[in-house]
């Protein structure tokens, strides 16, 4: 199974040779998010779709890929390059099991550079993007502190670049001891522009060379 794997990474790579800008976003679908902001949600991410396939650079370089996390840790989308990627519908219940899922997010990115290296691609820094409405919940302390640990290591060393969003009643305290940049807390449930914010991000990334440093558009959905 390995070597067929490793021929369609050959064929996917030989087809498209961009550099590749991955992104996996981790979403909160514990029950507190039912209702209008799972709603809010899925209706962003068919936005977040729309927006990247409008630049015909993004759409080749940006690599989406969809963790979501209540009281299980489910990868819905492994890494597609945007012009691929189908929004799934996501429903709401059980519990907050964050940390878990910023541990599978890591390895994720990992796995996916470790492809990129074996087909000669080259990447820019990967974005891990959190949404939660609450904070961890249901899983050890251990899994927090060591996911927390992992996030820190690898923000300092560049190997990603991880943004948090507080939604409605997410405790932006907890947030900010858990992630490196401080959490932006979204103004009521503008999904929308938000995705708008980080597809028109993920484009200015995707037109960089790998390592330049990229100024991000304000963040006109959410409050510091």
């Amino acid at each position: 199974m390995p070597e067929l794997l490793k021929l369609e990474d050959a064929v996917e790579f030989a087809e498209n040779p961009e550099p590749r800008c991955p992104c996996v976003l981790l979403l909160d679908i514990s029950g507190s998010m039912n209702g209008e902001p799972i709603n809010a949600l899925n209706e962003g991410l068919k936005t977040f779709k729309e927006e990247l396939n409008r630049d015909n650079l993004a759409k080749k370089r940006v690599e989406v890929a969809i963790v979501t996390f209540n009281t299980e840790v489910k990868v819905v989308q492994d890494f597609v390059t945007a012009d691929l990627f189908e929004p799934p519908t996501l429903t709401a219940q059980g519990l907050t099991h964050m940390g878990s899922a910023i541990l599978q997010g890591l390895d994720m990115i990992e796995s996916r550079k470790g492809q990129y290296r074996n087909n000669g691609v080259n990447y820019y820094r990967p974005w891990v993007f959190l949404i939660t409405d609450g904070e961890p919940q249901g899983e050890p302390d251990s899994i927090v502190d060591q996911a927390t640990q992992r996030l820190r290591d690898d923000e300092a060393n560049k190997r990603v670049a991880c943004f948090a969003v507080g939604v409605e009643n997410a405790n932006i305290t907890r947030l900010s001891q858990i992630v490196v940049r401080s959490p932006l807390k979204l103004q009521g449930l503008n999904f929308q522009e938000m995705f708008i914010w980080l597809s028109a991000s993920m484009q200015r990334v995707s037109q960089s060379k790998p390592d330049d440093q990229v100024p991000l558009p304000p963040p006109g959905w959410g409050i510091v």
